[in-house]
């Protein structure tokens, strides 16, 4: 029973990650609301990401030519990752060609379909299962914030999109070869020389933050100490300790 449970957990699942664009909106647009001031795009360029990533997730069932395809797609900062199974080369390349067409800001669109039958449920539900793996996993680990590293996994292949350093992009890679089920890992990322100054100051902030909260509960803890000391010495003398100011 538990093994049906989580099979159909994960198909649930399948769904709503690769299948069903309201629930793409309802959870991306939630998503940009939480994560946008960690992001190092911009609130602009983030919601022109959005913007694309819709258009190109609606655009295969409306398309004719696309009826035996099955196509994912993945954005970030204007560069579209296409994934998938298509019945032929020719098919290949007119999905390829089309999805340039999608929306006139898309910079580069980077072919990594393949041809053959389209996958089948189980498939994508393992597909699901790594990308949840690899994301858990960039949460566990303090080189770079898992908003940096966008997530993809097409027939047990993990695909990461993101601006990064040469450090966080080998942290990255790490991780997401720790998932149970990875073939491979793609990186397309956009390097960065050094991060950004911006975030530098922030997180030097908040470690002050940090130093200062620590050290004024350090200061608590000392004047706690002090104030039973002071009312253990009271009772000794057999003062009245409950009447004692302090």
């Amino acid at each position: 029973m538990k093994k049906i449970f989580l099979l159909t957990f994960l198909i649930i699942n399948s769904f709503l990650l690769t299948g069903c664009l309201p629930a793409i909106h309802s959870a991306t647009t939630v998503g940009t609301a939480i994560t946008v001031t960690n992001d190092r795009r911009t609130a602009g360029e983030v919601l022109d990401d959005r913007t694309i990533a819709f258009k190109l997730f609606a655009w295969p069932s409306t398309d004719v030519a696309l009826d035996e395809a099955h196509l994912n797609f993945m954005v970030y900062d204007k560069n579209v990752l296409v994934t998938g199974e298509v019945p032929s080369d020719a098919v290949r390349n007119y999905a390829i060609n089309q999805a340039q067409l999608q929306d006139a800001q898309i910079i580069q669109v980077f072919n990594e379909v393949t041809i053959g039958p389209s996958s089948g449920l189980l498939s994508r539900a393992k597909d699901s299962a790594i990308t949840l793996q690899v994301e858990a996993l960039f949460h566990d680990q303090e080189v770079f914030h898992p908003t940096h590293v966008r997530v993809m996994t097409e027939n047990q292949t993990v695909y990461l999109m993101g601006a990064v350093t040469q450090r966080e992009a080998i942290s990255a890679v790490k991780a997401a070869t720790r998932a149970k089920g990875v073939k491979k890992v793609v990186k397309l990322f956009n390097y960065l020389k050094t991060r950004p100054a911006a975030e530098i100051e922030r997180d030097r902030q908040r470690e002050l933050t940090k130093q200062k909260e620590f050290t004024l509960k350090q200061k608590q803890a000392e004047l706690d100490a002090q104030k039973a000391k002071l009312k253990q010495e009271l009772r000794a003398l057999g003062g009245n300790v409950e009447g004692t100011p302090y």
